[in-house]
């Protein structure tokens, strides 16, 4: 297939309801007033807990991913999960990225994330190096120099909690960059059981 054709920029997600990403959005005013510098702060509307980034891929592939995915969680029942607590990525020395936690079935969630990787394998992708650590991106940090106050805010709302629920699906959704930040359309929806 050419690079032509791989015009889709997708990725696996789960997308919190609407009570949640209020809560992420009400905590990100929060950090804004204790944070100075250059932070590129998410819209909360769109943020999502990412199962797995694909990048640019082809109709084909669309159809490969909405297989497996639609066979690997038909026989799973839904994961109650909490958006909870509050730290960055890589650590705080040199922080990239600022996120809300996951808890909740996390041993669940793992396990469906790992064999998600496998099956996605399996047709061509390959697996993510880093370890799988669920999150909601508040914010995105390009020169960790450029800031200061990070590690006192994120102490602050150290336990910060948005929310609980039960999630019954998950998302493939297209990602079209545009200048205000990522422009996000779902291509399928897949329902656990139960």
């Amino acid at each position: 297939m050419g690079d032509d054709e791989k015009k889709i920029r997708a990725f696996l997600a789960i997308e919190p309801p609407a009570g949640i990403l209020e809560a992420a959005g009400i905590l990100q005013e929060k950090l804004k007033k204790e944070i100075s510098g250059r932070v590129s702060w998410t819209r909360s509307q769109g943020n999502h807990l990412t199962l797995k980034f694909f990048g640019n891929v082809g109709q084909n592939d669309v159809k490969n991913i909405c297989a497996v995915v639609k066979k690997r969680v038909a026989s799973i029942p839904p994961l109650s999960l909490k958006i909870e607590n509050t730290g960055c990525f890589p650590d705080s020395k040199r922080p990239r990225v600022l996120w809300l936690g996951v808890a909740g079935d996390m041993e669940k969630l793992t396990a469906l994330q790992t064999q998600l990787e496998e099956d996605f394998q399996g047709i061509g992708f390959a697996r993510e190096a880093r370890r799988f650590r669920p999150h909601l991106t508040l914010g995105r940090v390009k020169n960790p120099g450029d800031v200061s106050g990070v590690n006192e805010a994120l102490r602050s709302f150290a336990d910060y909690r948005a929310g609980e629920f039960i999630c019954k699906e998950v998302v493939l959704f297209q990602s079209k960059l545009a200048p205000q930040g990522a422009i996000y359309s779902k291509l399928a929806t897949f329902n656990f059981s139960g």
